[in-house]
């Protein structure tokens, strides 16, 4: 409870301070207000799309197929579907983490999950399509050589860690 109290304080305090610097014309205040607002309503538009689909991805989506394709007997084979799964994602990067969330839950393995995450970050396909056609596709393909491999490999050794300390993602209040 005292840290919900907390966190509305610093959410109240910020939005004082906002005010603050449009009462006194403070333009990196005002920046930061314009900012903000214009980040929560792009969030506005994408989140309740995004969740209605992780929402349909829990209820459509069976965990024996989540487990037998991403879980702990998965092999060399979950991390594929995992890197396949995040090129796929669509939207900021944000959105994986919430289906992230919904993997494990569903039995994924947590070194697949951190790939996935990895993965959505850096190799979602219209971000390649663009890098591409900007930068060239020997760009794209070198810098997939060198990030993919170490996603992968510092999420077998997060992962790896984090099993031996019997890590459990915590499921909320």
């Amino acid at each position: 409870m005292k840290k919900n109290i907390f966190m509305i304080g610093i959410i109240i305090i910020y939005f004082i301070l906002i005010l603050l610097a449009i009462i006194f014309n403070y333009e990196p205040g005002m920046k930061i207000g314009v900012n903000f607002y214009k980040f929560a309503l792009e969030m506005i538009k994408i989140f309740p799309f995004a969740f209605i689909l992780i929402g349909l991805f829990e209820v459509w989506v069976k965990n024996e197929t989540i487990k037998k394709h991403l879980g702990t007997n998965s092999g060399k084979s979950g991390y594929f579907w995992a890197v396949l799964l995040g090129g796929c994602t669509i939207g900021p990067m944000i959105i994986s983490l919430p289906v992230g969330y919904s993997l494990y839950n569903k039995g994924a393995k947590l070194s697949i999950v951190f790939t996935y995450i990895g993965a959505a970050s850096i190799c979602r396909i219209p971000m390649t399509i663009f890098e591409a056609s900007c930068l060239g596709v020997k760009f794209t393909i070198i810098r997939y050589m060198g990030s993919l491999p170490l996603v992968i490999i510092f999420s077998v050794i997060l992962g790896s860690y984090l099993s031996k300390k019997n890590y459990k993602i915590n499921k909320g209040n």
